[in-house]
């Protein structure tokens, strides 16, 4: 995907479809790990692609793994008994915890000299417990930035000469073959901590007890683990969720092959939307057979009142059969990365929505319950957040606000949970501006495009074409017929330029008419205008006004200014949009574009005809010469040139009555592949 510093999602009306979700980071990267660390080949399929997985298999080959691609997704690692060949490297690995604290501790205990680095955001995740315990296991781990904070040099400690040979066991030499000992570390920060103590302990030939100090957070991710290794020939012994007990000679054993399962964090972006916006959404890849943790997102679903099927391998949500969600209160240790979703969910909700026992959020790709409070303000929510929980109340109304403006835009924080959490706020609103979406790519590169399969945005017939041309009044009458919105952006720059004279702002003083853009508050009541609070007459619809609306529309800073407003009128059922540009700038995903034209002659007769029939002198010479200046004036400006746009349907209206051109745009409306 090509680097985009933002996307913009329009707003959604409606979500249905299926969709086959990407493999799971946390089981990819473990798997990749594991497979390493075993003796023999294991063939791993359905591996998820993206940017952590992608610094693991970069680290894995530094170090010496043999790793071969046999398809998009599939890769044969041959494992080097724990031995890697590689003993001096430095390693680059992003913003990947996955990668970053498993690949610590097993370096830290296989023997060698390495440095870990990685994104400024990464320096910043808390990795001191875990360093801790790999100290008191006798490994040598230096802080070469910040004191309990990557990034890291791991050396070799001198060891007796017994301990030289790698396939006798450890290098340390503080634990020599056959001793046992214990050591501790800290649950209630990150379970990421626990899962690289526990992956990295088979290289030691003694056994090791794990006792974990404080609440162990995000269990289900420790179940990954366990079950993980076990497939690898290590079974872990525990008690409850305070001490786990790795025995001596274990050691990781090919299981030939494995497959990665769809990742169920990434699938509560879907069943959301099917929760929200009437569904049913499916998810095939991960269902009740699950070994994530993040499955029972689902359960949190349906105590918000959605409709949940599962199976096997797939889950479905549907929306309430109320139509409308139900706030809930509920501890969310056991789904911590999913949670984020029901935040964004909790805007739906009838009532305050309160998550509980996240306080590993603040310690994740961002702080993301501070992220999450800020960005939830944006659209109207009332939040109140905390050490360890956040609580939502959504606006009183459905929330609609002017989108792909900077204070309304939804920033990421180079977080692809909050990109892909926010992408569900647009069934609320006029539109959401997603900022660097690419953030994304970490776990789920094609995100946007596999999101649009399953959402239908708000319908919109976009009817461009000259002036006179008469798509003003069939596209009322389109509206109208469909029970749709409307609106004329002729009309916007008609009392733009209306305010603009009668705020004596000179017309060619282009900052000056776009900041007066901005600053308007113009309201549509059926055939009543009101401009910043006053009811209009119909000056603003006469021949000065036309002019003046034809020469600030050649400024491109007020077609910018005015972009939002014109985009705003998005909203469901749906909406007839007329103008120059619609279907070029405005709304380029337009379900039906059409060019409606006529020859100038027959539009200088109408034009005559309407001036008539109000009681206005005209002259039809005057207004074909000021039509064909118009239409050269529009056609040749350098922001958004009139134009018949690929994809758009020409009408020519000039032996054509109104009531056949609105047949025409209906019945193409009504065949379009999109209404499918």
């Amino acid at each position: 995907m090509s680097h985009l510093e933002f996307k913009d999602i329009p707003p959604l009306m409606s979500a249905k479809g299926s969709i086959t979700l990407p493999g799971s980071k946390s089981i990819s990267n473990r798997m990749l790990l594991l497979a390493a660390l075993a003796q023999g080949t294991t063939q791993i399929r359905d591996v998820l692609l993206s940017d952590d997985t992608a610094r693991m298999l970069e680290a894995l080959q530094t170090l010496g793994v043999q790793v071969v691609q046999r398809g998009t997704h599939a890769f044969d690692v041959t494992g080097c008994g724990g031995v890697f060949p590689v003993k001096q490297a430095a390693l680059f690995l992003g913003n990947a915890g996955t990668a970053f604290r498993p690949l610590t501790a097993v370096l830290a205990l296989a023997g060698g000299e390495y440095q870990l680095s990685g994104v400024a955001r990464m320096h910043e995740r808390p990795i001191g417990d875990l360093v801790n315990a790999l100290r008191a296991l006798g490994a040598d781990v230096e802080y070469t930035g910040n004191e309990g904070f990557p990034p890291l040099a791991i050396k070799q400690p001198s060891p007796p000469a017994p301990l030289l040979q790698a396939c006798e066991g450890s290098f340390l030499p503080s634990l020599q073959s056959g001793e046992e000992s214990k050591v501790s570390v800290r649950g209630d920060v990150s379970s990421q901590f626990l899962t690289a103590l526990l992956m990295a302990l088979p290289l030691l030939n003694r056994t090791v007890e794990v006792e974990v100090v404080g609440e162990l957070i995000s269990k289900p991710y420790i179940d990954i683990t366990l079950t993980m290794m076990a497939r690898f020939g290590v079974v872990v012994q525990r008690e409850g969720w305070q001490r786990f007990t790795v025995a001596a000679g274990s050691r990781y054993v090919s299981p030939e092959v494995m497959y990665v399962e769809g990742d169920a964090s990434s699938a509560s972006y879907f069943l959301a939307a099917g929760a929200i916006g009437g569904g049913a959404v499916r998810v095939e890849g991960v269902g009740c057979n699950s070994i994530q943790g993040d499955v029972r997102f689902a359960d949190a679903l349906a105590l918000m009142g959605a409709q949940i099927e599962m199976g096997d391998n797939w889950m479905s949500a549907s929306a309430p059969a109320s139509g409308r969600l139900t706030a809930i209160d509920l501890d969310c240790n056991h789904i911590p990365d999913a949670a984020m979703t029901l935040a964004v969910a909790a805007l739906f909700a009838d009532g305050t929505t309160t998550l509980r026992n996240i306080a590993s959020w603040r310690v994740k790709e961002t702080d993301r319950i501070a992220a999450m409070a800020t960005e939830l303000r944006k659209v109207g929510a009332t939040v109140e957040e905390g050490a360890d929980y956040i609580r939502v109340t959504p606006p009183a109304t459905t929330f609609h606000f002017s989108p792909f403006t900077a204070h309304s835009a939804i920033d990421t924080y180079d977080d692809h949970r909050m990109a892909m959490c926010f992408s569900l706020a647009a069934f609320g609103a006029a539109g959401i501006r997603i900022n660097d979406p690419n953030c994304v790519a970490k776990t789920f590169p094609d995100y946007f495009e596999r999101f649009s399969q399953v959402v239908q945005a708000v319908p919109v017939i976009a009817i461009d074409g000259p002036s006179a041309s008469g798509k003003g009044t069939v596209s009322q009458r389109v509206a109208d017929h469909l029970g749709f919105h409307y609106l004329d952006s002729g009309a916007l720059y008609r009392l733009l330029a209306a305010a603009a004279m009668r705020d004596g702002i000179a017309l060619s003083n282009e900052s000056a008419v776009a900041g007066l853009a901005g600053e308007l508050d113009i309201r549509f009541e059926g055939e009543q205008v009101w401009l910043d609070g006053v009811l209009m007459g119909d000056d603003w619809r006469g021949e000065d006004c036309a002019k003046a609306a034809s020469q600030i529309a050649a400024l491109p800073l007020v077609r910018a200014a005015l972009l939002a407003k014109q985009q705003a009128f998005r909203r469901a059922p749906g909406l007839v949009a007329d103008g120059r540009d619609m279907a070029s700038v405005v709304f380029p995903d337009a379900v039906l574009k059409i060019f409606l034209t006529a020859s100038a002659k027959a539009r200088a007769e109408r034009r005559d005809k309407q001036l008539k029939a109000k009681g206005m002198d005209a002259n039809i010479a005057a207004l074909l010469q000021d039509i064909q200046a118009r239409d050269a004036r529009d056609m040749q400006r350098s922001s958004a040139p009139l134009q018949q746009v690929a994809g758009a349907t020409l009408l020519d209206t000039t032996n054509m009555g109104i009531e056949q051109a609105v047949e025409f745009v209906l019945t193409r409306y009504h065949v379009s592949p999109d209404q499918s």
